[in-house]
């Protein structure tokens, strides 16, 4: 299993790279990983090439997976193929940046969840009719389906809804208590009440 922290994109709405902004002097790419890593499990950054600078001031080269020059596709559906193109062997346990809230307890029940469903190639957390699909685990199997997809010029769609259609998707629902973990920041009105 490898973690990825998703941290490209252009922040458009924010206005600052996202993971790379400030909260009790840590970036929020920093404690994403701080959440992941609390559970043993090694883990990279998914930003894209003009972002690798900026990131290696804080993290190692190591940890950097800049997004694949070769794959035509764009948003999470981009990082998470660029890092499982340099991992193709690992299970990938997701996480956005942009969700500061998280708790390791949410991301340790999906590992869980993820060993007690082997037949699933996609384990993902489901509020109702909102699904939460960067903060998930996808195998080494399904996301090799959708690689192979793309490279066939298949791939109907490039949104992580279509990926989940395809896929073999386990969906877990969590406690209500748990749908402010999920809040996704991407304005500066989004962080009025932030939590953490």
């Amino acid at each position: 299993m490898l973690g990825v922290i998703l941290c490209g994109g252009k922040s458009s709405r924010m206005g600052d790279d996202k993971g790379l902004l400030l909260f009790r002097n840590q970036t929020w790419a920093q404690t994403a990983l701080q959440k992941i890593s609390a559970l043993h499990v090694k883990t990279v950054l998914s930003i894209d090439a003009g972002q690798f600078q900026d990131y290696r001031s804080t993290f190692s080269k190591e940890q950097l997976i800049p997004d694949h020059p070769h794959l035509t596709l764009a948003g999470p559906l981009l990082g998470i193929l660029s890092v499982h193109s340099h991992f193709p062997g690992e299970d990938l346990l997701v996480l956005a940046c942009d969700l500061p809230n998280m708790r390791s307890l949410v991301l340790e029940e999906l590992l869980n969840e993820h060993k007690k469903n082997e037949g699933y190639e996609a384990i993902v957390y489901r509020f109702e009719e909102q699904i939460e699909p960067l903060c998930s685990v996808y195998t080494a199997k399904g996301l090799g389906k959708i690689l192979a997809s793309h490279n066939m010029k298949s791939l109907i769609k490039q949104s992580m809804m279509h990926v989940l259609e395809t896929l073999q998707t386990k969906y877990i629902v969590p406690p209500v208590s748990w749908k402010p973990y999920f809040n996704n920041m991407n304005s500066p009105t989004d962080l009025i009440g932030f939590i953490d």
